[in-house]
């Protein structure tokens, strides 16, 4: 009797916090960022949506359904623990590229002064504070150029404050040290080549990211995946190091992590489209997958 008065208020407190799972409504179709995961081992649905980084502030917008999907879950994770200062402090170190390799190195002299000229005219930047950044790093650099506004904010940004309103535990699949190595195993001299084509056909950029972001808009899976695939400014070259080996590492987590918690996954769009998308390998891994409105 004894044991079942210690026992009983353990018990009481469990069913008394828990939180009732939200029954979401499903898309007429499979065009929606926002995903259900559940499985016959998994006491609660773990959600998945697809991110876009960066955006005009006054284009990001929410559903109720993806605020639920928040409030369901146990804990959100984002490709990279965002909430983390390691992440963001250490992440100037972590860019920088290896065995002190500057962008003079990639460049003969005209090409460089074709760079530098860019970044002196254009983004008013000088270089020589940027010398040892991986080329691929500084295409960050041309995004607020093409953007049609003044504030600009990440989605993951924006979705940190709900979670922190609802204190929801926050976490990440990679390291700011990982997600730096990944570029080191492109080539500088192609990422080199690469920076310099964008800024050479600047025009062409902007269309493709004006077509980048409006397709993401639209929630159309096919049309994401077809931006990465056959754009000329596309990730085909290095689409394993980017986005499939990435997908693979993750639901390997997340085959460990879902039995326990529900979550909720922010990770980019590009991720969840494709046969190697995380979409297609988490129903291969037996998971099924429902797609929810997000209007």
């Amino acid at each position: 009797m004894k044991l079942i008065s210690l026992i009983f208020p353990l018990l009481l407190l469990q069913c008394c916090n828990a939180q009732p799972v939200e029954k979401l409504q499903s898309n007429s179709d499979d065009n929606t960022l926002l995903w259900e995961i559940s499985g016959t081992h998994l006491s609660k649905p773990t959600y998945l949506f697809g991110t876009f980084h960066l955006m005009c502030k006054e284009d990001i917008h929410f559903s109720n359904q993806l605020k639920a999907a928040i409030k369901n879950a146990d804990e959100v994770y984002f490709e990279m623990d965002l909430d983390d200062p390691a992440n963001t402090l250490g992440a100037m170190f972590f860019m920088n590229m290896k065995d002190e390799k500057v962008l003079k190195d990639l460049y003969t002299e005209a090409e460089y002064k074709r760079l530098q000229r860019f970044f002196d005219d254009s983004l008013h930047m000088t270089l020589t504070m940027l010398q040892h950044i991986k080329p691929n790093f500084l295409e960050a650099f041309l995004y607020p150029k093409m953007m049609p506004c003044k504030t600009m904010s990440g989605i993951e940004e924006e979705l940190m404050k709900i979670s922190k309103e609802q204190k929801k535990e926050i976490k990440g699949f990679e390291t700011i040290a990982f997600q730096a190595s990944v570029f080191d195993s492109i080539p500088y001299e192609s990422q080199a080549k690469d920076l310099l084509k964008a800024i050479d056909s600047m025009n062409v950029y902007q269309q493709y990211f004006d077509s980048m972001l409006n397709v993401y808009k639209t929630q159309h899976l096919s049309a994401i995946e077809s931006m990465f695939t056959k754009s000329e400014f596309g990730l085909e070259a290095n689409r394993d190091v980017l986005l499939d080996n990435r997908n693979k590492n993750w639901v390997e987590q997340l085959n460990k992590i879902l039995p326990e918690k529900s979550l909720f996954i922010a990770v980019g769009a590009g991720h969840l489209v494709g046969e190697k998308g995380l979409i297609s390998l988490l129903r291969k891994a037996g998971y099924t997958l429902r797609p929810l409105l997000n209007k």
